[in-house]
């Protein structure tokens, strides 16, 4: 499936370039969240012309990349969990989970499809995640999850 992108994304292109795809990718994720259109007469027209607004709005979104980034760098993310004896998880925290963290304790909304764990979070100590916060940037944290004191 042949695309024109709507904002830099990485490893794919620029703004702007025709790119192909493969039609799921395409139809589910760049598609479905505005990031791209079909690779028409139409449209390269249309981006075309409006290349200039579009990368007005992809250089907002870096700057507020860049805020989110200069709020979260260098934090640990800490999750009290109850644990087996062996020091495994009940369950597994999931992006979902780690999103919500964001929210309730930086008032900032980072998605789950953001969030890259490098290994799954199934056991009590420290864990590295990646978060793309845009094209450009991205952000290195540690999850480190403890033992809840059972009461």
């Amino acid at each position: 499936m042949q695309i024109i992108l709507l904002e830099d994304i990485r490893n794919l292109g620029k703004t702007g370039e025709v790119v192909d795809v493969k039609d799921g990718y395409g139809r589910n994720f760049l598609l479905k969240l505005g990031k791209a259109l079909r690779a028409d007469k139409n449209n390269i027209d249309f981006v075309n012309k409006k290349k200039d607004e579009i990368n007005k709005k992809n250089i907002e979104l870096k700057k507020s990349a860049k805020k989110i980034l200069e709020k979260i760098k260098n934090k640990k993310l800490v999750f009290k969990k109850e644990t087996k004896e062996n020091g495994d998880l009940f369950a597994t925290i999931k992006p979902k989970e780690i999103s919500k963290y964001f929210i309730d304790n930086f008032k900032e909304t980072i998605h789950p499809s953001q969030l890259d764990l490098k290994k799954e979070i199934n056991k009590i100590g420290k864990f590295s995640l990646t978060i793309n916060l845009h094209s450009d940037l991205v952000a290195e944290l540690h999850v480190l999850v403890e033992k809840k004191d059972s009461k």
